[in-house]
């Protein structure tokens, strides 16, 4: 064969390699040439059914009967979900079922499979290849935003000499550990891309072939996968740590030295969590309920930002007016807003001379509490206190 020639040459004889052989066994998938012809036909272990190229697919592969071994499956059973042949249909057997063309039903089946390919060609594959072109620019970026924070730690720890250089290892470590965190989540979610990405390439091959394909337990044994991989895995959000270096004092050098924030994913709500949440919400729990929602990572080393001396020897409750000011009541009917020094900024006694059973704030920054005494709800805000009794039960 003339190699600059041979796309043209492509369809030979698959026995003996004749050029443009003019027949075909629609049965076996084989091209013929009028000589091989009877060389085929003589193979009596399977049936043939030869015909013109032009002709080829034309036969559909009818199955067995699994009753009737002599006979060949037209119809489908759709009561019984099996095929069956004419003498199924004259036993009586099927006589109140719903029965179907196979054809009917390979041509369903088909143009779903058309449908699936072309999705998965035209948007699944290409939104997947895309969602992992991204991914080294995120690497990336990591990088970037790990130097910055570096540079930043060895500025202040230059400003510290000698003496902090422990120190400036530690938070290096931490640095390098968040890096690492951060890295490993976007590794592990390009893996999802990619592994998904793999199986779709595998399932366009699979669909590829179906297409192809005149046997009807393959087709009718098909399954679309398209909705499994409509949705991208799910992305996290990322908090990416700040370093803040402070004024130096020796004897806080650790504090001194800068906060790091700590490293956050979150991730969004996928349709099923979604769902999940829905129905916990009604009461409708299900194994899953816990896994299905988002998580973020956690820090394993609480950090004390303040303590505030507020001089109770039992505190009962707390309520944060703002991130400087807290409203505070103990064992007596004295309710007390303090700052972040410790300092009170203003002191309330119950308008019935009870103790409180309960306090909170509103947005508009009014004080709420319970009498359990005389059955009300108080609100306070910048002049007297106004009660609303609850109703008796």
């Amino acid at each position: 064969m003339n190699p600059q020639h041979s796309a043209q040459d492509i369809v030979r004889c698959d026995l003996c390699e004749t050029p443009v052989p003019p027949m075909c066994c629609d049965v076996c998938h084989i091209n013929l040439c009028i000589a091989c012809v009877g060389i085929h036909l003589s193979d009596r272990s399977k049936e043939h059914k030869v015909v013109p190229f032009e002709e080829r697919g034309s036969t559909i592969n009818y199955p067995k009967c699994q009753e009737h071994s002599s006979k060949r499956c037209e119809l489908h059973c759709i009561h019984c979900n099996i095929p069956i042949c004419a003498s199924c249909v004259s036993s009586g057997e099927h006589d109140q079922h719903e029965k179907l063309d196979i054809s009917k039903i390979l041509k369903t089946k088909k143009e779903l499979i058309e449908k699936d390919l072309l999705e998965l060609k035209n948007f699944i594959c290409p939104k997947f290849q895309q969602a992992a072109s991204k991914i080294p620019t995120q690497k990336a970026d990591v990088e970037q935003h790990s130097l910055q924070l570096t540079t930043a730690l060895n500025k202040q720890g230059e400003a510290l000499h000698k003496e902090i250089n422990n120190l400036i290892q530690k938070k290096q470590s931490e640095i390098e550990e968040m890096n690492e965190q951060h890295l490993a989540a976007i590794t592990t979610h390009e893996d999802a891309i990619n592994k998904a990405l793999h199986e779709i390439k595998l399932v366009i091959l699979d669909l590829q072939k179906l297409i192809d394909s005149d046997d009807v337990y393959l087709v009718s044994e098909y399954n679309s996968r398209n909705e499994e991989f409509r949705s991208l895995p799910a992305q996290f959000q990322v908090t990416l740590p700040t370093f803040s270096p402070p004024e130096i004092k020796r004897e806080q050098l650790y504090q001194q030295l800068g906060s790091l924030s700590q490293l956050l994913f979150s991730y969004p709500l996928t349709d099923e969590a979604a769902r999940t949440t829905e129905e916990y919400g009604d009461r409708k729990k299900t194994p899953g309920d816990v896994s299905s929602l988002p998580t973020r990572t956690l820090s394993d080393k609480p950090r004390i930002l303040t303590d505030i001396p507020i001089g109770y020897n039992d505190l009962n409750n707390v309520s944060c007016l703002s991130d400087e000011e807290i409203w505070t009541h103990g064992y007596n009917n004295i309710m007390k807003l303090y700052n972040m020094k410790g300092e009170i900024l203003k002191s309330v006694q119950t308008k019935s001379g009870n103790d409180p059973k309960d306090i909170a704030v509103t947005r508009s920054r009014g004080l709420v509490y319970a009498d359990y005494g005389d059955r009300s709800i108080n609100l306070m805000k910048n002049g007297p206190i106004w009660a609303t009794p609850s109703s008796s039960s």
